[in-house]
């Protein structure tokens, strides 16, 4: 076993669960007001300290460069004033949000007399391994912190000391609430044995939630051993419809694609009816290479000029690049066979005036998020009101789409009778 100190790295989790397990016992019945101040106590901190936060994080991107990290690695890992503002502001927001903890999700009477309530209640202890984004560390933090969860933290290494840096914002803003320090903690090392451990920790978590690329979330659903939510892949396809309004068609296909290219959010594959093509041209292809986009099309599609001839693997794969795959397709069923075959049931949009088409489109897919008229990168949890997300689950067991406070949840039956007896 790699030892991290005098621990093995099995050792070190262990202790760690242990503590953030008594941690999540007392964040059960917390009071709420503790939790809103423990987050705005953390975004003031973590504004305070900004400039320290940032040349935590030069320091960390001058050695991912070193590494040779792609660029799309180096933009998730960036963090500049206007982005550290943006995690700040999840931060406050997430705290704003209703508490659901003790909520009461339904309730009823039955003929025995019985009065049963279903209401939430926190997962317990929550793993979050993720790589480069160390925004995850102040999302995953106040996420699990708002539903009554404690979380231990595995940032990849190539963000460790921003994470660090953001991470003790965090610790202060709960010792100043008075609430258990032990309920946020991160992995003291980028040593890789911490998630091969945090992964065979039966004892300790109640779900392990990955946040990265292919080979990371592919290692923790193959071999964890607690439950895990999770998506493999961002494969987000937006379907240009013969009833799309062009001007419609034309900001979002852009944006969709290029406004970032990195997030999983991001459109990977562009499909085009064919009456739409021959009615506007090739015109979406040339607006996403006016963009700065390499367009790998097929037929028709590849003899506009400037586009790259696509292979078979160019579709059904995330390129997290200035790269979409593209395709001419006859109508929108055709368009929803492509998808799945080819989609990670992550996000597709689908342009179109048709309102029957697009409630076809609907119907007839089954991914986390599909949309109508809009970018397929508002596929984020504070762009769905949630204050911040841990992830997008593509899975269908518990949760699904971005994971925030209410997918962080669980819940339990009180069932309240008066000396009730059953026949």
């Amino acid at each position: 076993m790699t030892e991290t100190g005098t621990e093995t790295a099995d050792e070190m989790i262990a202790r760690m669960g242990r503590a953030a397990r008594e941690a999540a016992d007392a964040l059960a019945y917390a009071d709420p007001e503790r939790k809103v101040a423990a987050l705005q106590g953390a975004a003031h901190h973590l504004w305070d300290r900004r400039q320290a936060v940032l040349d935590e994080n030069t320091l960390d991107l001058a050695a991912a460069e070193d590494k040779g990290l792609s660029g799309a690695m180096l933009d998730r890992l960036k963090l500049d004033e206007g982005r550290l503002r943006g995690i700040v502001d999840g931060l406050r927001a997430v705290a704003e949000l209703r508490d659901p903890v003790g909520e009461v999700v339904a309730g009823w009477d039955r003929p025995s007399g019985l009065h049963i309530e279903r209401v939430r209640t926190p997962l317990g202890v929550i793993g979050v391994i993720y790589e480069s984004r160390p925004n995850v560390t102040a999302d995953a933090g106040a996420l699990c912190l708002k539903a009554g969860n404690a979380v231990i933290l595995r940032g990849g290494s190539e963000s460790f000391a921003t994470s660090v840096a953001i991470h003790d914002c965090l610790a202060q803003g709960l010792r100043e609430a008075g609430l258990p320090e032990t309920a946020i903690q991160l992995v003291p090392t980028t040593d890789r044995a911490a998630v091969g451990a945090m992964l065979r920790a039966t004892g300790t978590f109640d779900v392990i939630v990955p946040r990265g690329g292919k080979g990371l979330v592919g290692l923790v659903q193959a071999e964890a051993r607690v439950p895990v939510f999770a998506h493999l892949e961002g494969i987000c396809h937006t379907y240009a419809d013969r009833d799309a309004d062009l001007d419609k068609a034309r900001r979002v296909v852009v944006n969709a694609k290029a406004r970032r290219t990195g997030v999983c959010g991001a459109t990977e594959c562009l499909l085009i009816d064919w009456r739409f093509y021959t009615q506007h041209g090739p015109v979406l292809i040339e607006d996403l290479q006016a963009a700065g986009i390499e367009v790998r099309a097929e037929g028709e599609l590849a003899k506009v000029p400037g586009t790259v001839r696509a292979t078979p693997e160019d579709f059904g794969h995330e390129f997290l690049d200035r790269i979409i795959a593209a395709k001419l397709v006859d109508g929108v069923d055709e368009a929803i066979a492509h998808i799945r075959r080819y989609g990670s049931g992550h996000t597709e949009a689908i342009l179109t005036e048709n309102d029957q088409t697009a409630t076809r489109f609907f119907q007839r897919l089954d991914s986390a998020i599909l949309m109508q008229n809009a970018s397929t990168q508002f596929a984020d949890g504070g762009e769905f009101g949630m204050g911040a997300e841990i992830g997008i689950a593509t899975g269908k067991i518990h949760a699904r789409g971005p994971v925030g406070v209410e997918q962080l949840t669980s819940f339990k039956y009180l069932v309240r009778g008066d000396g009730t007896i059953r026949p």
